[in-house]
Formats: structure tokens, sequence, C-alpha cells
């Protein structure tokens, strides 16, 4: 890409070396607009990006790179809960911090998710039995070619499984500038997963959680700082309850995680894991020898080798459990984000 001329690579955690035309930063609302415009009088595709952490870029991109720095915390209360209300460009993680700092818990299963918090409704972030549709109180949104702001409610924000109405209709031409989270004073602990289990609900305090996920986490995780990677690649699948009987009974050790609406989720690193896929490389990607949900760049990797081994995993997935494995990274193309579970297919 002959005009390509500004380096994306420590843009991406997975630290893949593509370029894109320009890359410019928006401080504020109105600077956001008054970037997307010039960009859009030019006719070039344009990226709203926050930290890049769950994302992976398939080439070059055309565009222009818009990042979203707006900062900002605002906090109101009632007699049940705190008002969070966080402008898009505050690091989430730093978020936890500072609501545990405050003494206002329901974040603490939370920690360590990279990026921003404009990304966070996008995918519906979660972890640990935690998600945020169950503290977002609304969203705020700016649909960037009339220059309107619109507060959805997490209602509005249709979020389901990694999923949420900005993966689909408010994909184009809208961007997130605040999240409001509400944070209830009757905390009660979330303790369904990993070492969170071995705590006494009685006793534990928000802190005790948020250093245990932690810890976790770090023992779980590479650090994209040095290992490239976009954390869990892979959704876990959720399939019916006839579906779950039958592989119950063929896999009996099989984790899984019964559902409201009667389906069960499974654990997608197990799945990938049964097959014996750890540490399996293809190209410059590779599995993570500790962790099966992670794909990592070991170094020199592009965006067809990760693409080339997840879909290699997928297919060892299909042929010995019947389940398709859906990408929960969003891929990006020279122009824009494409569908990636096609790109995988």
């Amino acid at each position: 890409m002959r005009n390509s001329s500004v380096a994306l690579k420590l843009l991406n955690t997975f630290a893949i070396d593509v370029r894109a035309r320009s890359i410019v930063t928006a401080h504020s609302e109105s600077e956001l607009l008054k970037l997307w415009w010039k960009a859009s009088e030019r006719n070039q595709p344009i990226l709203v990006l926050g930290g890049g952490s769950n994302v992976l870029f398939l080439e070059n991109y055309l565009g222009t790179v818009l990042l979203n720095r707006i900062n900002g915390i605002k906090i109101s209360e009632d007699t049940e809960a705190w008002y969070v209300h966080v402008n898009a460009g505050e690091i989430w993680h730093n978020l936890v911090n500072i609501c545990l700092d405050r003494r206002m818990p329901g974040l603490e299963n939370l920690a360590m998710i990279p990026g921003y918090v404009g990304s966070a409704p996008i995918q519906n972030i979660g972890a640990y039995g935690v998600e945020l549709k169950q503290v977002c109180e609304y969203v705020d949104i700016i649909q960037l070619e009339t220059g309107t702001k619109i507060r959805l409610s997490a209602v509005d924000c249709q979020f389901g499984y990694r999923e949420s109405i900005f993966k689909h209709d408010l994909r184009e031409h809208n961007v997130i500038v605040s999240v409001c989270l509400r944070l209830t004073k009757d905390w009660k602990p979330v303790l369904n997963y990993g070492d969170l289990t071995r705590f006494n609900a009685q006793q534990v305090t928000p802190r005790q959680i948020y250093e245990m996920v932690c810890k976790m986490r770090r023992n779980k995780l590479p650090d994209p700082t040095l290992v490239g990677n976009a954390g869990s690649f892979f959704k876990n699948p959720i399939i019916d309850s006839s579906e779950a009987k039958d592989l119950l009974h063929r896999y009996p050790d099989v984790p899984y995680y019964p559902q409201l609406d009667g389906r069960v989720k499974l654990a997608a690193g197990w799945l990938i894991d049964h097959c014996g896929l750890k540490g399996y490389k293809l190209g410059g990607a590779a599995l993570h020898d500790e962790q099966a949900l992670i794909l990592i760049n070991t170094g020199k990797a592009n965006g067809s080798d990760i693409v080339s081994l997840a879909r290699y995993i997928r297919r060892k997935i299909a042929d010995q459990f019947s389940i398709w494995l859906e990408p929960e990274v969003r891929f990006i193309s020279a122009l824009g984000e494409v569908d990636a579970k096609g790109v995988v297919s």
C-alpha cells in the first residue's frame, strides 16, 4: 500500500505489523466529530480504535485510525446505588481500581480486562461470572454523520454473550463516547469460577476478589506487552440442552454452565485442549502452550497466519465435537471491520 506511512504495531495487542494512512487522536466530542468529518471529506475509511486489545488487522488499513481518548469520570449516588458516568477514553482497569479505592464494589471480577471503556459495551465484556450488561445503566453514542448524541438504555444495547447492537445495527458511523455503570450498594460477591469458589461468601471482601482475579489472569494469560495476543480468541460455545446431554454422555468431564434460557455454555478452552492443540504452531502464529483459548504472535505473524491457525482449530473442534467455534476478536480489513466468522469459515 503505497501511501501507508503510520505504523499500527503498537496500537494492537496482537502486535501485527501493519500500517495506516494516518492516525489522529480525539480528546473531546467536538474534536472527535471534527476529525471524523475531515477524514470523511477525503473519502477515506475511518476506524475508531481504543486500545486495540480485541482486534486483528488482516492487512494494511487504507484509511484513518481515530483514537478515542475522551477522558473524565463523574460519580453520583442515591440510597440504592452509585452511578459512575465514565467517558470512553478511560482505561477499563484503571476504572476498576478507582471504584474499589472509593469503596464502590461491583467491578472486581472484571479486573485486568485490557482496553478502554468505550470498547466495553461493544463486546459486552465479561469474566469470572460478571458481564458488563449486569452493571450498565446506559451508553451514550454520537451519530457521526449528523453529530446527534443519543443515550441508549441497557435494554436498547441488546446485550448478549459477547454481543451488542454496536456489533450490528450501530456498527457503522456511530461511536461510543461514554458509559454509565450502576453499582448497587447491596453488594453480593460472585464466586462461581476458578479459585474464587474457595472464598466464603459471608466473609470475602471486594478487594480479595480483585486480587484473586488479578492473580488468576496473570497466571493464565500471557502479557500482551511481551507476547502479542488479544486474549480469548474464541467465544465459549452455547449449545442446546439436547446437544449438551449427548456431549456429556460422550465426555463426562467437559465443563459446562447451564444458561437461563435452558441452553448450555461450554468451555472452548477445554474443547481445544482436549484435541491436543496447545502449543500448535502455524506460520508465525501459535496456540499458547498454557492457555488453549489464546492465539499468539510468535514474533513475526501477520493477519493471515492468525486466520489460518484459527481456521485449523475450528475444523479440528468441528471434527471432534460437531461444534463450530466463533471468533470473539474483531477482524479489520483494508477498508474496515469484516465478519470474522465468515473469514475463518
